[in-house]
């Protein structure tokens, strides 16, 4: 099976020492990407660690296709000790960082430990530099970067940051890239945040040889630059309207499944809005949105449907250059944009104040600061709604994507047992029902579908290829038997030897299956859990025993 190759750097921030580590063994186990993350994270991160502590660790990696020009593999991973769900976690980026972190010959880099003073963190393939950054305290994800090319001579594409969201320790702050692209769920840049590491930057010329087989991946390159698909034009947010008139597009923090303006900021909004093609690194795909208000001079990348939904609909906001405006800001301060703007979202409902959309700006910021409501909104929805007097839309403290499990039943279920919580990107199950390909209100035969969806997310995120090349239909099962040289079933045990070790993590840490629930009621939910533990060999509460990960999980209790 082909996976990438070199060692992991790991970087002790404390003691600014950076080490070399043999993983020729855990890239032949876990290939790269999450799954390599996944494994060093559960070896190397106490079970007991507090998730702003040293003993916390921040991974990046790639996988053996960020060696190649093939279109939908610009991305790359991030794996924590989430400060959010308080369990282990993998986010995903796009961009162009990782054809740069390639180039510094290593599959993935460590970041612990904790400094006195606030960093940036220099990699390339000739060595490392801690420097001190005082001058970069509060700074903002572009003034990080403007820095990086005043003083370095390096572009946005070499750089990761945070902005003064993840200095602030808000449990939801981003990790950046070049500038408007996120390693969004989670929090892990509240992780930098509390290791006073405000920038890591990459770059070198020594990429590992992968042998990838070139007719392949010509075949997708070719597909993807002379698609007609309607994601080129609109991104995520073409099915807007399609969602809300026949599923659901949760409306003003979830009370209603419908939004009156959906039309006002759907796909053909978004699309009027967007004034060039953009992309991420090598894909010709291009189904980036930069967006441009003409009136005001606004411009942002996005909003992407999530952000349409958190920003959107959920707050009762029909106008679609006030998200815009939300989807800047929470890009300049480091915020995720689902997580942010639910917790507006349940601030809002407090107040009775949906369809503002200056107080949504004002909170957004005053979140990214911790001043006033934001701090307490800075906490997430799970620990703010007791005192807002709202209900806690989350799943493991992690706030809903849009995708509605009250009336996408398998997707229900993917957010329950997610071992992320309420993240829609865990199995994207919500396809199979939104194509009409499964009886979206029922649980039957869900449970199978919901493991191989998350075994094919966990494998995917380790090659790391984008999820919209399966989505389109532009990376099919063959197409990566082809790329990684062996049956799909091995990269399904990949996927499953990557869930289950997040799982055994999280269970040390006294998750289990009182932690997979829903707040709303599912028919036959209960039976469906217990479906699920069985097909994946767990026990009946939602734990997995040490044995079943003994071959491939080292750390001790």
């Amino acid at each position: 099976m082909n996976h990438s190759k070199g060692p992991l750097l790991s970087l002790n921030v404390g003691d600014r020492e950076a080490t070399k580590v043999d993983v020729d063994t855990e890239l032949e186990a876990f290939v790269g990407g999450r799954g390599l993350c996944t494994k060093l994270a559960h070896d190397r991160i106490p079970f007991d660690a507090d998730p702003f502590g040293p003993e916390n660790c921040v991974y990046f990696g790639t996988g053996p296709l960020q060696q190649s020009g093939m279109s939908f593999t610009g991305r790359m991973n991030c794996t924590g000790l989430s400060p959010l769900t308080g369990g282990l976690l993998s986010a995903n980026a796009g961009g162009y960082l990782s054809r740069n972190f390639v180039g510094t010959g290593y599959p993935a880099v460590e970041i612990t430990g904790a400094s006195d003073e606030l960093l940036a963190i220099h990699v390339t393939d000739e060595g490392v530099e801690f420097e001190e950054v005082p001058e970069l305290e509060g700074a903002t994800v572009p003034e990080v970067t403007g820095y990086a090319q005043r003083e370095h001579d390096l572009d946005a594409e070499n750089i990761v940051c945070i902005g003064p969201a993840g200095e602030n320790l808000v449990r939801y702050a981003c990790v950046m890239t070049y500038e408007s692209r996120a390693f969004g769920r989670g929090g892990l840049g509240a992780v930098l945040g509390s290791k006073n590491v405000k920038m890591l930057t990459f770059e070198g010329d020594s990429v590992p040889e992968v042998d990838l087989p070139e007719d392949v991946q010509m075949k997708v390159h070719q597909a993807a630059a002379t698609s007609d698909d309607l994601m080129r034009r609109q991104g995520t947010t073409g099915g807007t309207e399609f969602i809300n008139d026949n599923f659901s597009l949760p409306t003003r923090y979830f009370e209603e499944y419908h939004f009156e303006h959906a039309d006002q900021i759907g796909g053909d909004a978004v699309e009027a809005k967007k004034h060039k093609k953009a992309s991420c690194s090598m894909c010709a795909f291009a189904c980036k949105l930069p967006t441009r208000d003409e009136e005001t001079g606004l411009e942002t990348e996005g909003p992407e449907f999530e952000t349409v939904f958190s920003f959107g609909s959920n707050l009762g906001v029909g106008d679609l250059v006030d998200v815009m405006q939300s989807n800047e800001l929470c890009d300049i301060f480091g915020l995720d944009t689902i997580s942010c703007g639910n917790a507006v979202a349940a601030y809002l409902k407090s107040e009775d104040e949906f369809g503002n959309a200056e107080l949504v700006h004002d909170t957004v910021e005053k979140i990214a600061y911790r001043e006033g409501i934001g701090d307490l909104l800075a906490e997430g929805v799970s620990r703010a709604a007791g005192e807002l007097g709202v209900r806690n839309y989350t799943v493991k403290d992690m706030e809903f994507a849009a995708h509605d499990g009250r009336v996408l039943h398998g997707q229900g279920l993917s957010y329950a047992v997610a071992n992320r919580g309420g993240d829609h990107m865990y199995s994207t199950t919500l396809r199979n029902e939104y194509n009409g390909e499964v009886d979206p209100e029922t649980l039957d035969g869900k449970p199978e579908l919901v493991i191989r969806n998350e075994n094919h997310a966990a494998f995917r995120d380790s090659g790391v290829v984008c999820a919209f090349a399966g989505g389109t239909g532009h990376v099919t099962e063959e197409t990566l038997e082809a790329l990684f040289d062996c049956d799909y079933e091995e990269l399904q045990a990949v996927g499953a030897r990557t869930v289950e070790l997040e799982r055994h993590f999280n269970n040390k840490r006294g998750m289990d299956r009182s932690d997979d629930s829903l707040p709303y009621d599912l028919p036959g939910m209960e039976s469906a859990l217990d479906e699920y533990y069985e097909l994946r060999g767990w026990n009946d509460d939602g734990t997995i025993s040490d044995s079943k990960v003994a071959e491939y999980a080292t750390a001790d209790d």
